[in-house]
């Protein structure tokens, strides 16, 4: 079990790495040498253990909360259905002309900030910040969800488990 643990953590550490579109290398070239390469890439693959210490740090340094990276967190909550995640296209919503859109850059780029999640092609948004921003433009969160995809911002796949 604990050898399961540490590979799924390791594949957690991977993915938000790439994310950030970061090499191990970038990893320690970005963190000034703090994170080598080798080690990083040791706890990616699950071969070294990782401390409670470091791991908060590693946290830190990607720009993410610590839970994101513990294995068992997807686990919370069983048994409840996950809600639908909505699927915002970045490239498509800087590519828009429209003034209507400026709200909606404005918002995406607070959550960008809040995560720290700069991959700049899509953003993940709950149903929450779907009825925010349905406040925001004085719409039914239908009717926004129709609108962003006549922009071609909401991803229509995305949707299918609505």
């Amino acid at each position: 079990m604990p050898e399961t643990y540490a590979k799924t953590l390791g594949k957690r550490l991977r993915a938000i790495r790439q994310q950030q579109a970061l090499s191990l290398q970038g990893v320690e070239e970005k963190s000034g040498g703090r994170w080598k390469a080798v080690v990083v890439g040791s706890y990616e693959r699950g071969d070294r253990a990782v401390t409670v210490q470091r791991l908060s740090d590693l946290a830190r340094f990607y720009g993410v909360p610590v839970a994101e990276l513990l294995p068992g967190g997807e686990d919370l909550g069983a048994g409840a259905e996950a809600p639908p995640k909505l699927v915002l296209d970045l490239e498509r919503l800087q590519q828009l002309d429209d003034g209507d859109a400026v709200p909606l850059a404005r918002f995406t780029a607070r959550i960008q900030s809040m995560r720290g999640d700069y991959n700049g092609r899509v953003l993940t948004i709950r149903n929450d910040d779907l009825c925010t921003l349905s406040l925001i433009y004085d719409e039914s969160t239908d009717q926004l969800a129709e609108r962003l995809i006549d922009w071609g911002v909401l991803r229509q796949d995305a949707d299918k488990d609505r």
